[in-house]
């Protein structure tokens, strides 16, 4: 656990403006061949450079969908359940836009283009049977938009997150905030990196792995502001 903000000596009293906020930040293995995530790219980076006044956790999921003991959504619920945390923010990898992407809405599907790292794939399949077909971020969307616009790197609002495992992942985070006293969770994308580039793709959008580090790092600290 990394606590941010406190010092030697500091006062443990500290008012509501001043309390830490715990925020779990969750990325996903390498999938598809490829040997990079950026969204686990971006975790080390995060804990060296974290803001201020914030508890940070951080932890990477593995890119398998699922009820399973071994899946994503267990990992996830099992992080919950330990860290308890004020809010949530699920990364995952885009290879179609070249700008961050903080989504809106979590679809109740699963509808793989490409098969997991269990080498599943799974059509037009619930998240979870009987449960309500979409879920809304509880992240301020648009203030994250906005902060990460002002420092210079791409962002943009986006629908929803898919029907692969970003949006699973979402999905299921945004159920367990309601279940776990989380107060606000939900998905950002980040763009490949550059070296995930081959010549067959050397035209596709990608951003560098500093800026997309510091707009998550810009995140963290609104979702923070949000929360005081």
């Amino acid at each position: 656990m990394l606590v941010l903000g406190v010092g030697r000596g500091h006062d443990r009293r500290m008012s509501p403006a001043t309390t830490p906020v715990r925020i779990l930040v969750t990325g996903f293995d390498p999938f598809g061949g490829s040997a990079l995530n950026p969204s686990r790219e971006i975790l080390p980076l995060l804990e060296r450079d974290r803001p201020n006044g914030v508890v940070l956790e951080t932890a990477l999921l593995p890119v398998v969908g699922g009820d399973g003991a071994d899946g994503a959504p267990a990992r996830l619920r099992a992080l919950v359940e330990r860290h308890r945390p004020d809010a949530l923010l699920c990364l995952g990898e885009t290879g179609s836009r070249g700008a961050i992407c903080v989504e809106r809405v979590a679809l109740n599907l699963r509808d793989y283009r490409i098969a997991d790292n269990a080498g599943v794939i799974v059509r037009d399949e619930p998240v979870t049977a009987g449960a309500p077909a979409a879920f809304f971020s509880t992240l301020p969307v648009r203030d994250l938009v906005a902060s990460i616009g002002a420092i210079g790197v791409p962002c943009e609002l986006s629908l929803n997150a898919g029907a692969f495992l970003c949006n699973e992942i979402m999905y299921h985070a945004i159920a367990l905030a309601s279940t776990h006293g989380v107060r606000a969770a939900g998905f950002i994308h980040v763009p490949r990196l550059p070296e995930q580039l081959d010549a067959s793709s050397q035209h596709r959008p990608s951003l560098s792995l500093d800026r997309s580090a510091a707009a998550i790092r810009c995140a963290v600290a609104c979702i923070a502001k949000h929360l005081r």
